[in-house]
C-alpha cells in the first residue's frame, strides 16, 4: 500500500507522485483510487487500489538501481536482428513490464539502431516514449531537473 507523497512508477506512463487517495462511485460501486500526478504535462492518473498489483505500480528506484541503469545504457552489445514488427513487439512488452532495466534496454537498443539505420516512425515514437518514461523516473529518483536527466541519458549513450 502506497501513501500520499510516495514516488511511484506506472508502467507505460512513467513516474509520478501520489497526491491523494480518493473514493469515487462508478456504476453504483464505491472504489478507492490513488491520484497520481505525472511531473511532465501535469497529467493526473487515477489508479484503482484493488488493481495496483495487476497494473504493476511500484516504488521509484534508488541510486543502486540507477547505477545499473547507467551501465545498461553504456553497454554496446548487439541485439539479434529481426523484422521491425517483432522488434517493436519485443520493445513494447519490455515497456509494459514497468521494469526500469527493460525500459533502459529499449532506449539503448533503439538509440543504437538509430545510429546505424534511421528508425521507422513507429520505432522513433517508441524511443521517445521510452526515453520520457526513463527520464521521469530519473528525475524523481535523483531529485533533479528533466534536462539534467535527459543529459545523463545522452551521455551514457555516447
Amino acid at each position: 500500500m502506497f501513501k500520499i507523497g510516495d514516488k511511484v512508477v506506472y508502467p507505460m506512463h512513467g513516474a509520478g507522485i501520489i497526491e491523494a487517495i480518493e473514493d469515487r462511485e462508478f456504476m453504483g460501486c464505491v472504489q478507492s483510487y490513488y491520484v497520481m500526478k505525472l511531473p511532465f504535462g501535469g497529467m493526473k492518473v487515477m489508479i484503482p487500489l484493488n488493481n495496483v498489483e495487476n497494473i504493476g505500480l511500484r516504488q521509484v528506484v534508488g541510486m543502486t538501481e540507477i547505477n545499473k541503469v547507467f551501465n545498461i545504457l553504456k553497454d554496446r552489445k548487439k541485439t539479434a536482428a529481426t523484422t521491425w514488427n517483432r522488434r517493436v513487439k519485443a520493445h513494447m512488452d519490455k515497456m509494459k513490464s514497468g521494469d526500469i532495466y527493460e525500459v533502459a534496454e529499449v532506449v539503448r537498443n533503439l538509440a543504437l539502431q538509430d545510429r546505424e539505420k534511421r528508425l521507422s516512425t513507429g520505432e522513433r515514437r517508441l524511443l521517445e516514449n521510452a526515453r520520457q518514461i526513463l527520464i521521469s523516473e530519473l528525475v524523481l529518483a535523483q531529485d533533479i531537473e528533466e534536462q539534467s536527466a535527459a543529459l545523463q541519458i545522452s551521455e551514457m549513450l555516447k
